[in-house]
């Protein structure tokens, strides 16, 4: 039995933290952005100031979020991968050290992650899906390592033990394209070795292409089971979950999400608001899981699902109050 099961279900001592994805949707909690294009009519100084503000203003903005995590009983917060925006960028990316006040922008991350171990709220990351590691082009290869590199920086700033990606494409051929992954496995710095994940997708890989691989492998696999509802395999959702359990050897991370037009809309893959009562799996009451919702709702459908949640006698794992 894995040890992230307690017997007899939702009765048991088994509790779901539950995580936000990045941004709040009702909270006056904003990660600032820009762009190449502006950031690049800027000279170097006046750029790396910009991009200065930004970061700090993210920083502080994580923990403001953090806070609000803590004060409402949200277990886990994703963090948006763009916190340190345009830092891999190829004409306008930068170092830390680049940027004036780099080290109070450092400590403010550290204070992030010092406040979240205090508080028990987990950190994860999910980059874009330009990151890639299984692309037949050594190009787009070197450039998502490279963001992974940045995002492994910020995850040890604050405590983050996942940076879950896709597997990406097959390329007409899936077994060539995890070799692939493998190799590039094989030479990631241990700051993102140590953290990285592989979640199922709508479109390519489902959970029977991804646990083999994880398990061989030893990368944690991201059950999504919207994903694996939107492209089915074999593999039932309780024993996708427990077989993804058996990747972790800390608390597992999974996903979930509903239709926004049912599943029998036109593009189910896209995300509704809330979470449907129907599309939180059964199998999942009785674990010691983080399960980030993928809801446009964001903080509200957050607190709406650990409502129903509670309803049904689950537990859910709050952060500590003060």
């Amino acid at each position: 039995m894995s040890p992230h099961r307690v017997p007899g279900g939702p009765e048991g001592n088994a509790m779901i933290r539950l995580g936000l994805c990045c941004i709040f949707a009702a909270q006056p909690i904003r990660f600032r952005t820009t762009t190449a294009a502006s950031i690049g009519k800027l000279d170097r100084a006046d750029a790396l100031a910009r991009l200065a503000s930004l970061c700090a203003a993210n920083a502080a903005s994580l923990l403001r979020a953090l806070q609000y995590c803590a004060a409402h009983g949200i277990g886990d917060f994703r963090v948006n991968s763009g916190i340190l925006p345009l830092r891999t960028h190829p004409t306008t990316g930068y170092r830390i050290s680049d940027l004036p006040g780099h080290r109070a922008i450092a400590a403010t991350f550290r204070r992030c992650g010092d406040f979240a171990r205090e508080k028990g709220i987990r950190l994860t990351f999910h980059p874009d899906q330009f990151v890639l590691l299984s692309s037949p082009n050594p190009a787009v290869t070197r450039s998502s390592v490279a963001e992974l590199t940045s995002q492994a920086q910020v995850a040890e700033w604050i405590g983050a033990d996942v940076i879950n990606i896709h597997a990406g494409g097959a390329y007409g051929d899936k077994p060539s394209a995890l070799r692939r992954v493998a190799r590039t496995l094989a030479k990631l710095p241990d700051r993102v070795r140590s953290r990285l994940t592989l979640e199922n997708d709508d479109r390519v890989y489902t959970p029977s292409d991804l646990i083999p691989f994880c398990g061989s492998e030893e990368i944690p696999f991201v059950y999504d089971v919207h994903h694996h509802r939107c492209r089915p395999d074999r593999l039932t959702v309780g024993q996708a979950t427990d077989l993804a359990i058996r990747t972790w050897n800390r608390e597992p991370l999974f996903h979930v999400s509903s239709p926004r037009e049912g599943w029998n809309g036109p593009r189910p893959e896209r995300h509704h608001d809330y979470i449907g009562l129907r599309d939180f799996p059964s199998e999942w009451l009785g674990m010691d899981i983080t399960v980030e919702v993928e809801a446009k709702a964001k903080e509200l459908a957050v607190l709406k699902l650990a409502r129903h949640l509670k309803k049904l006698g689950a537990g859910v794992k709050s952060p500590l109050r003060s």
